[in-house]
């Protein structure tokens, strides 16, 4: 058996956080916010504690992204043994989903409409913190830095209603989008984690406008069993 890997308090304190980001917003913190929260004096010094991280194998760092932090399936299946948290984690004979996997929708059409369905994968349900009903093949890089990349797949729950600052599945006219959601007096903005990409407004009246889900977890094909 595997040992896991020694980490300092500060180290857990920050696993800690990325953790409880990630099940609360749907993405990682940034390295502002971190330091913010546990009173670094800058940026860098929350780097430092995460290539440590890295190196100990317990996350991977993704370049180039705000957000890009993953964390490792050995280390989540860790810190369920010892600690008994329920986090995502992905541990052998555990019940698994059948999710189809949502390729891209045609216009008008539901989205678990079968002519949307590229296939069906058996996906721990252990791996993510609230259960999905389907996943979503990521197209572009208006994600970037909530570390989702174009051929992500991400795990939605379908749901009409979703807070401030969660991400998204959502449909205007016959597009549907992977956002970050945020309600104004004036309607919804869809926003965007990638500074080459611009807002979308929907004014109140708009009456296109539907949420067809919040996202719950992320994929790469690795992941998949």
């Amino acid at each position: 058996m595997t040992e896991s890997p020694k980490l300092t308090a500060r180290q857990q304190q920050i696993l800690d956080l990325v953790q409880s980001t990630i099940e609360r917003t749907g993405a990682p913190p940034t390295r502002a916010e971190i330091a913010a929260e546990l009173g670094f004096r800058s940026p860098n010094a929350a780097e430092e504690h995460l290539q440590a991280l890295a190196r100990k194998g317990v996350i991977e760092l993704v370049g180039g992204t705000s957000r890009g932090i993953r964390l490792q399936g050995a280390t989540l299946k860790a810190l369920n043994e010892t600690r008994g948290r329920q986090f995502p984690l992905s541990l052998p004979g555990t019940q698994a989903l059948a999710l189809p996997l949502v390729g891209r929708v045609a216009a008008g059409h539901p989205i678990l409409a079968q002519e949307n369905i590229d296939a069906t994968y058996q996906v721990e349900a252990t791996l993510f913190p609230r259960r999905p009903d389907y996943l979503l093949r990521v197209k572009g890089m208006s994600m970037r830095d909530a570390g989702i990349v174009d051929g992500d797949l991400l795990a939605v729950q379908r749901t009409a209603e979703a807070r401030n600052g969660q991400i998204v599945v959502a449909r205007l006219d016959d597009e549907v989008t992977v956002k970050r959601l945020q309600r104004t007096r004036h309607g919804v903005e869809l926003l965007p984690e990638n500074p080459d990409f611009q807002p979308i407004v929907v004014p109140t009246s708009h009456p296109e406008f539907h949420i067809e889900g919040v996202a719950v977890g992320l994929l790469r094909q690795n992941m998949l069993i």
